[in-house]
């Protein structure tokens, strides 16, 4: 059976330096071999201690059971706050609970149908844009942002990604993703809040432009709202939810940073599973032909076909276990602990790595092979209970997850229906993190027309 490629093997034990250097540029590929099969681990530097958890009975304790108890780690936070401001992705506490209260509502069930003719749209401009790709072979991670972006803009703003400023957000955006890691210096070392943090020229330069784009959308947005002439998408969804305890909406600093977030998880971590979910079709032609098959009733805009496509949930669902957009969560423990009979001190770093846990060997049934079918099985069931968290869980899970699960099946569907696609010449990709699981080098894979 052909396997999914890996990140390369580390030994056991490397120097602080060098572990530093490694999981400054890539997380990935400074985790030993050795935590696929490890209910926990500790990590040690002269500063603080770090424990990667991977037994589902503790995982389910700091996300579900406990969550004020293991707020988010601001070390991790520290790198994203030139974009992300103090948006809900990095804050704790009552401000957490406040901008989820307002937040929320816009993603409840109903919303999903209402934007699905903006993910339609999406999905026929993606089709279309691959139409002059046939015959060649082309950067395919490229191909998912631009559809993934689209999405995003059509759905938050009611915008196509043609549209100049939409354009100019994506573009900038992947300046941005490419030249931020996911962890700067205060991630590693003891710094003090009132200490300046040093960030890239080019990733402060990036993520201030991103934000001047956002900030006029904005403004923009709050205008129509005030005029009453505002469309009835997201953005004017969460712009006029009032906060059923304080009675406050966002302000237009707080927009600002939501908008932020939404585009990073809306966009960004989308992208990455539509890209690794095509580059799988390519390995296993014959899982492609058949979502191919099932996606002929893809034949207009109706969100009830959804619930034909079956088969590319099941590969999709297969996609973000193998690359888990996200691929490790830290939380820090307010109080000290007793976890597998060992003492954790206060402040400690809590590692929650969607991408072990995902593969773990002692949780899967073949946990690197690509099987779809394995979701119908008692131990693809159980695991999904237990220890399948692409989106997180508990009461910090992704309020768009709901949204993810129609907009890649519904991408990956619409691309197949017409297109084939075939790996192409070289080595594989592989896999690396940025401020997602990307391909260190890009996806090359080779567009044809599929013929009935």
């Amino acid at each position: 059976m052909i396997q999914p490629p890996k990140p390369p093997s580390r030994p056991d034990r490397v120097s602080l330096w060098r572990y530093a250097r490694l999981f400054r540029s890539d997380i990935l590929s400074a985790q030993p071999a050795r935590l696929y099969r490890a209910w926990m681990a500790e990590f040690r530097t002269p500063f603080f201690r770090s424990y990667l958890i991977n037994q589902p009975e503790i995982v389910k304790t700091v996300l579900k059971d406990r969550p004020d108890d293991f707020p988010k780690s601001e070390r991790v936070s520290e790198g994203l706050r030139p974009l992300l401001g103090n948006s809900v992705f990095v804050t704790n506490g009552a401000v957490w609970k406040r901008q989820r209260r307002i937040i929320d509502p816009a993603f409840e069930g109903g919303r999903l149908r209402e934007a699905f003719s903006a993910m339609w749209a999406a999905s026929e401009a993606a089709a279309a844009r691959l139409e002059t790709c046939v015959g060649t072979e082309i950067e395919i991670e490229g191909e998912a942002s631009h559809a993934a972006a689209d999405v995003i803009f059509r759905t938050l703003f009611s915008l196509p990604i043609h549209d100049e400023v939409a354009r100019e957000v994506f573009e900038e955006f992947k300046t941005y993703q490419r030249s931020q890691p996911i962890l700067n210096l205060a991630a590693l070392l003891p710094m003090p809040s009132w200490l300046p943090r040093l960030f890239r020229r080019d990733t402060k330069r990036s993520a201030a432009r991103i934000r001047r784009l956002i900030a006029a959308l904005t403004t923009e947005r709050a205008a129509q709202i005030a005029a009453d002439t505002a469309p009835d998408d997201l953005a004017t969804k969460i712009m006029t939810t009032v906060d059923p305890v304080s009675g406050e909406t966002f302000s237009t600093e707080e927009m600002v940073d939501q908008v932020a977030i939404f585009f990073l998880a809306g966009h960004e971590t989308s992208a990455s599973a539509l890209a690794w979910a095509l580059y799988l079709m390519a390995l296993y032609p014959e899982w492609q032909d058949r979502l191919a098959e099932e996606a002929h009733a893809l034949d207009k805009d109706d969100f009830a076909l959804m619930g034909q496509l079956r088969l590319s949930r099941d590969v999709f669902r297969e996609t973000l276990r193998l690359y888990p957009p996200v691929p490790m969560m830290v939380r820090e423990n307010r109080c000290p602990e007793r976890i597998r009979n060992r003492s954790v001190a206060r402040a400690s770093q809590m590692v929650i790595s969607p991408w072990h846990l995902h593969r773990h060997t002692r949780l899967w049934d073949n946990p690197d092979g690509f099987d779809p079918t394995r979701w119908h099985t008692q131990n693809g069931k159980s695991c999904q209970r237990d220890a399948f968290i692409p989106f997180s869980a508990g009461a910090r899970v992704c309020p768009g997850a709901g949204f993810a699960m129609i907009e890649g099946p519904l991408l990956l569907s619409r691309i197949l229906r017409e297109y084939r696609v075939i790996p192409a010449q070289g080595p594989p990709p592989v896999p690396v993190a940025h401020l997602t699981v990307r391909a260190a080098n890009g996806i090359r894979l080779r567009i044809e027309r599929r013929t009935l």
